[in-house]
C-alpha cells in the first residue's frame, strides 16, 4: 500500500452534515489518513459535542466537535467538502458553495440524476437549482474514473444503484443488455434509511422480518437506468423489488436477464473480470461460489457471482448476476472516499483495501 511522503501537502477537508451514519464512515477513513487534515465538521444536531460522543467508535481519538456554522464558513480553507445531508437540504447548501473554490462530493440524491422529470418523479416536486442537474460528475469510479479526477463537483451514487449497476456494467458495456427487461430483487440493511429512527425500521418490526417496499417504484430506479445507458445499455427496463432485511449493514442484489447469444458461463465470467481489472476491490467469484454479505461487511469490496441456466422446456438461457456490498461503505461513504482519492491524484483503492471481519 502506498504511503504519503513526509513532505506531502495535506488535503484540507470539511464535512457538512456530520451526525449521520455516512459521516461516521467518512470520519473513520479520514481520521486515519496522514495526507488529510479535517478542518471542520458542521451539523444541525449535537452541537458542541465531540465526534466521539456522537459516533462512539471515535471516543478519545479526536478533538473535533460538531459546529452549527454557515456553509461558507465550514469550507473556509478547505480543498474538498463532503455533503452528507438529506436531499433538498443538500441542494440548498450546495447553492451557497458553487461560487467558492471548494470541490464538492455530495452523498445525497440531489445531483445524481440528469433529467428534472426523473428527479421530480422520485425525490421531490421541485428541485432547488434544476439548472445544476447534469453538471455534477456521477461518482462511480468503475464508469467515470477519468472524469472524476478533474471534477469540481461529484455526485456520489446511491447504495442500490451501486450494487445493481456493478452487477450489470460489463454486460451493458458489451451491448448485450440492450432491449432487455432485468428482473431484480435486492435486499438492504436498516442503516440505509439513516440515523433517525422510523416506524418501518423499528427493531421490533425489522428484526426476524423481511418486507418488500416501494415495489417497482424505488427512487434509485432512474439512477440505475441512467447509469446502464451511459455504459452502453440502450432501452433497458427494470422490474425492481427492494426488500428490507433484518441487517444493520449489508446489501445483496439478484438480477436475472437473457443470456447473450453464444456466450457460455466461463466466457461471461472472463468478460466481467476484464471489465473490473483496474478495480481490485471488486471480486468476480469463481463457479461454485456465491456472494455473501458477511464477507464484504465493513469493507469497500463488492462480490459478484454469475450463473447461467438453460431451461429444459424452452431452451431459453438466463443469467443470474448476484452482487453483495456494504451499503454504508461501497454503497455510500467508502465510494465517496474512492472519489476523494481520484480527485487528489491517488488510485481509487488507495488506503481502502482493508479486509473485513469473518464471520
Amino acid at each position: 500500500m502506498n504511503q504519503p511522503s513526509q513532505t506531502q501537502t495535506k488535503t484540507k477537508v470539511s464535512i457538512i452534515g456530520g451526525s449521520g451514519f455516512l459521516s461516521a464512515e467518512l470520519l473513520r477513513n479520514l481520521l486515519s489518513r496522514d495526507d488529510v487534515e479535517i478542518l471542520r465538521v458542521s451539523s444541525k444536531d449535537h452541537i458542541g459535542q465531540n465526534i466521539g460522543q456522537v459516533h462512539r467508535s471515535f471516543y478519545g481519538l479526536s478533538d473535533l466537535v460538531l459546529e452549527d456554522i454557515p456553509p461558507t464558513e465550514a469550507v473556509d480553507g478547505a480543498d474538498i467538502v463532503f455533503l452528507a445531508m438529506p436531499h433538498i437540504i443538500t441542494a440548498k447548501v450546495a447553492m451557497e458553495l458553487f461560487d467558492t473554490d471548494v470541490r464538492i462530493i455530495d452523498l445525497s440524491g440531489d445531483f445524481r440524476l440528469q433529467e428534472l422529470d426523473d428527479y421530480t418523479r422520485v425525490y421531490a416536486p421541485e428541485h432547488p437549482c434544476p439548472e445544476r442537474l447534469g453538471t455534477f460528475v456521477y461518482g462511480m469510479p468503475e464508469l467515470y474514473a477519468e472524469q472524476i479526477k478533474t471534477a469540481k463537483h461529484v455526485a456520489n451514487p446511491g447504495c442500490f444503484a451501486t450494487c445493481i449497476a456493478a452487477s450489470l456494467l460489463p454486460i451493458a458495456a458489451a451491448g448485450q443488455l440492450s432491449g432487455q427487461t432485468v428482473r431484480l430483487v435486492a435486499l438492504t440493511g436498516s442503516s440505509g434509511s439513516g440515523v433517525h429512527p422510523q416506524v418501518g425500521n423499528h427493531h421490533t418490526i425489522r428484526s426476524n422480518n423481511l418486507k418488500a417496499y416501494k415495489v417497482f417504484n424505488h427512487q434509485h430506479t432512474p439512477e440505475i437506468l441512467q447509469t446502464l445507458r451511459a455504459a452502453g445499455g440502450k432501452q433497458v427496463s427494470l422490474d425492481f423489488v427492494p426488500v428490507s432485511a433484518p441487517l444493520s449493514r449489508g446489501m445483496m442484489s439478484i438480477a436475472q436477464f437473457d443470456a447473450p447469444d453464444g456466450v457460455d458461463e466461463d466466457e461471461l465470467r472472463a468478460q466481467y473480470e476484464a471489465y473490473f481489472k483496474d478495480f481490485p476491490l471488486i471480486s468476480v467469484l469463481p463457479k461454485g461460489m456465491t456472494p455473501e454479505v458477511v464477507s464484504v461487511k465493513n469493507t469497500l469490496r463488492i462480490e459478484i457471482g454469475l450463473d447461467i441456466k438453460t431451461d429444459e422446456v424452452s431452451g431459453k438461457r438466463t443469467v443470474c448476476a448476484i452482487a453483495a456490498l456494504d451499503n454504508l461503505i461501497k454503497g455510500g461513504a467508502g465510494q465517496a472516499m474512492q472519489n476523494f482519492n481520484l480527485m487528489t491524484g491517488h488510485h481509487n483503492a488507495y488506503e481502502l483495501q482493508n479486509p473485513g471481519m469473518w464471520p
